[in-house]
């Protein structure tokens, strides 16, 4: 299983970190930084969308894709990035995600024009979908949609049990195998409800979860305020070396530390790697631009605010270096300012987001497999959750590093292979975000967006 880490190692120090971070940075030029020039119209976007009569509203999408994003990447990633990166990690982390902004607003864009309807009225889409009909391939995107089902609708989906068993492990002796036969019965009931269901669900979880979880790291914040300025010396002391060089030969290397900042960066908002494109597409919106805005600002949420405030309770509590890592790593800085509360917190917290993450990336998995089959979708759908189930009950006893290597190389593939896409499709891209500036400067206080061709499987 070390091939795993050696191969993702190679691929995310030498190649999808350049990748990923070089298309943002083209988007942003190219477009004029939409990610800050729109920031002020985020909330207006959100009370716009609040919710839609029958379908799934631009907001229920958000806080779906944002329970998708916010939860083992945003605790237990930001961990591992710390233990295997050092401190500099947490800045690029913030690099990934200021350029994945931008790189989350392409794909929900796209995701929003290249979708298909069903007969039930809900809408899919995502990277598999929009290299189907806007590359108009249609092998490459069963290729796509192959590796999207194992790399997300699999292996990232079975990271969520395995680290709500391992918080579980930190609070109780109970065997991890009966929490996770327990999330699979009530991801089966969720899923199969479909994604009006799972998006209702989601939008309820995910602002009462992640408001909590940002007040207890805030006491923490507050009780340790004299700590800060030397925690944000070594952020940016690590992030460029300059901790190593007066340390001398010991310590993390600069590539190790960019190496896990971006990786664990894009686990954590998942710019990049296309998902965000996914849930988007089922949204109920008049302008694909409007539904970009709210990509980008799940991006923020989970990196920049939620990614970061882990990271400053892991680093001001001082128990990075204790041995321990993942969501153990984080049950010991809570409990270092909160007691044995501070644990039975964190596990709870990693419940509640792993399992909107595990329920998203359900629908990510089952929407690759209808772009495949299509009409006869049924059996290879059962096939795919009840795989899917099984995998969710034996990752509860898989190793934390061998969980990692795995998604870090069909994620790295995934990044690869949306990048590109992204960079051949940037002019539709550019379109739709012309149309929504003209629109706007006319006075046109909600832009409407029309479609040009609907799609079908």
């Amino acid at each position: 299983m070390n091939i795993f880490i050696d191969i993702a190692n190679f691929m995310w120090a030498n190649v999808i970190g350049y990748v990923l971070l070089g298309v943002g940075l083209y988007y942003s030029i190219r477009l004029g930084f939409p990610q800050f020039r729109y920031a002020k119209d985020i909330f207006h976007v959100i009370k716009k969308n609040l919710k839609s009569d029958s379908n799934v509203s631009g907001f229920a999408a958000l806080a779906t894709a944002v329970g998708g994003q916010v939860g083992t990447g945003s605790l237990v990633g930001v961990a591992t990035a710390l233990v295997a990166g050092g401190p500099g990690a947490i800045f690029w982390m913030w690099i990934t995600a200021l350029l994945g902004m931008i790189i989350t607003f392409a794909e929900t864009v796209l995701g929003q024009i290249y979708r298909v309807k069903l007969e039930d009225g809900t809408y899919r889409g995502g990277p598999a979908y929009y290299v189907r009909f806007g590359l108009k391939s249609r092998i490459m995107s069963v290729i796509t949609a192959i590796f999207y089902i194992i790399g997300v609708g699999l292996c990232i989906a079975f990271m969520q049990t395995n680290s709500i068993a391992q918080a579980l492990t930190g609070v109780s002796n109970i065997n991890p195998i009966y929490i996770g036969v327990v999330i699979t019965i009530i991801a089966a009931i969720v899923t199969i409800g479909g994604v009006k269901r799972l998006t209702d669900i989601s939008s309820k979880i995910v602002p009462v979860m992640a408001g909590l979880y940002i007040l207890a790291v805030l006491f923490i914040l507050l009780t340790n305020i004299t700590k800060v300025p030397a925690m944000f010396s070594d952020i940016f002391k690590g992030a460029f070396g300059l901790k190593q060089a007066f340390a001398g030969l010991g310590g993390y290397t600069v590539m190790t530390t960019f190496r896990y900042g971006v990786a664990r960066g894009l686990f954590s908002n998942d710019a990049g790697n296309g998902i965000a494109g996914i849930m988007h597409a089922s949204a109920d919106v008049k302008h694909p631009a409007e539904q970009g805005f709210l990509g980008m600002f799940g991006t923020f949420v989970t990196t920049i605010i939620i990614c970061t405030l882990t990271a400053f309770a892991i680093m001001l509590t001082g128990v990075l270096g204790n041995g321990n890592d993942g969501i153990v790593l984080v049950q010991d800085a809570f409990q270092s300012q909160l007691g044995n509360l501070g644990r039975w917190m964190i596990f709870f917290a990693m419940l509640m987001f792993g399992f909107t993450t595990l329920i998203a990336d359900l629908f990510y998995g089952e929407t690759n497999v209808l772009l495949i089959f299509k009409e006869k979708a049924k059996i290879p759908l059962w096939i795919y959750r009840l795989t899917a189930f099984a995998m969710f009950i034996i990752s509860t006893k898989l190793d934390l590093h061998v969980v990692w290597g795995i998604i870090d190389v069909f994620v790295g593939i995934i990044v690869f292979i949306n990048v590109i896409s992204l960079f051949l499709l940037f002019k539709k891209v550019k379109e739709v975000m012309d149309d929504y500036e003209r629109q706007k400067s006319q006075g046109i206080e909600d832009p409407l967006w029309k479609r040009e061709e609907e799609y079908k499987l």
